[in-house]
């Protein structure tokens, strides 16, 4: 950060209730200098996806020289709201937020604008968006309808179902389920058993489905599931009652394109965290150095299915070290264009 030493990462730990903190500086406490920018994140927790987009952040802010400083709320709305409390005091140069919850992060947000501290969402939105710099965010709703019409053209417009929703109260839990909802009601043939959280991850969606087989047993043809990481705990539970049901998800995470490779998903939604996250920062970056940029970013998932899951896997997968490579140049080619979402 300008003008300031940035707090190391034990004292920091400390400081936030010994939650994990690291930077681009390589462990060195005083690595910002006086005219190195400091950008301070607090993620929701480090799912699959966020921590695909914490390597993908990484690269930019080497090629930036930017100081990189990071904490994972884990799941806890308290622990983020002192996470962004600490990088204000800190005088970052901005802050990104990846939220536990919509609603939530009024005062902090209040502190940051009386601090002259920009603030971003990314991948997940505030529900008071008035005092944010800018957002980078995908479209959620059209990514729950393209799921959900991935099921009914498997189910031929008919058949029973159940839904995985994310956590609920989070931006993209609440369009994620619109978008579902949207599909359903131009489809009346297909009726939801169940729907509840997984809380996005793989061992809350293992139980949850077990107890939905127990419930309903073969009644269930199809199972939605919100991210790629509750579809794999769906998959495991399915796999012990030796049971074939068709699974579709979102995100694309490297398991998830796998399981559509092996068959073992219908399909699900690319979300790319390390191409997200990263465009994120460099958002970031461009307006603590005062440059103009747009306030609003979408990010468009494209579906995935096994047409096209050869190509995907490539980038995300197979030649990643690759992409990680010319990370840097993509997102600035991307920001130029205005699609964030294009990986060639």
């Amino acid at each position: 950060m300008r003008g300031l030493a940035r707090l190391g990462a034990v004292g920091a730990a400390v400081a936030l209730g010994a939650v994990s903190l690291t930077s681009c500086g390589a462990g060195d406490p005083n690595a910002g200098g006086e005219d190195q920018v400091t950008v301070g994140v607090t993620v929701y927790d480090m799912s699959s996806f966020i921590t695909e987009g914490k390597e993908g952040m990484e690269r930019i802010a080497e090629a930036n020289g930017i100081d990189l400083v990071w904490n994972s709320a884990s799941s806890d709305v308290s622990t983020q709201a002192n996470q962004v409390d600490q990088y204000i005091q800190q005088k970052v140069d901005a802050i990104i937020i990846v939220p536990v919850q919509a609603d939530s992060l009024g005062p902090q947000l209040e502190k940051a604008e009386s601090a002259g501290i920009p603030v971003l969402a990314v991948n997940a939105a505030l529900s008071d968006s008035s005092k944010l710099a800018a957002t980078v965010l995908p479209d959620d709703v059209a990514a729950g309808e393209q799921q959900m019409q991935q099921m009914v053209d498997h189910l031929g417009g008919e058949g029973k179902i159940v839904i995985l929703q994310t956590k609920l109260g989070a931006s993209y839990e609440i369009d994620r389920t619109q978008g579902n909802q949207n599909v359903l009601d131009e489809n009346p043939g297909i009726e939801v058993l169940a729907m509840d959280t997984g809380n996005n991850t793989r061992d809350e969606a293992v139980n949850k489905m077990r107890n939905w087989l127990t419930a309903y047993g073969d009644q269930i043809q199809g199972i939605v599931a919100q991210n790629d990481d509750m579809g794999l705990g769906a998959l495991q539970a399915i796999r012990e009652a030796g049971l074939d049901i068709p699974i579709v998800g979102i995100d694309g995470i490297q398991d998830g394109l796998q399981a559509v490779a092996d068959g073992d998903f219908l399909g699900t939604s690319l979300q790319h965290g390390t191409v997200e996250l990263a465009t994120g920062l460099a958002v970031a970056y461009r307006i603590a150095e005062k440059q103009d940029v747009e306030k609003e970013w979408v990010y468009v998932m494209p579906p995935v299915d096994e047409s096209n899951i050869d190509g995907v896997m490539k980038n995300v997968v197979t030649d990643r070290s690759a992409l990680l490579d010319r990370l840097p140049e993509l997102i600035e080619k991307n920001l130029k264009s205005g699609d964030i979402s294009n990986e060639e």
